[in-house]
């Protein structure tokens, strides 16, 4: 089984949750990508902000009911 087959694998077996850290994940490894640490200015750093912005909220307004439901399940057991 090659890496892409066994990360397909795992990601079949996630949750809802699960696959919207992951998608956080990947948005902060793409982010990475695109700066190094002293590679950058302010207007490059404005311009990625905007870029992922909307992004950024669709992802925390559509995980905020799942977050909410997550923690009245653990306040329930």
């Amino acid at each position: 089984m090659n890496l892409k087959e066994e990360v397909t694998r795992q990601l079949d077996s996630f949750t809802d949750a699960e696959l919207y850290e992951v998608v956080q994940y990947l948005a902060l490894l793409r982010y990475r990508s695109r700066i190094t640490p002293h590679d950058y200015d302010e207007q490059q750093l404005a311009a990625l902000y905007g870029e992922f912005a909307e992004e950024d909220r669709a992802l925390a307004e559509e995980g905020i009911t799942d977050y909410a439901s997550a923690l009245a399940k653990e306040d329930a057991e």
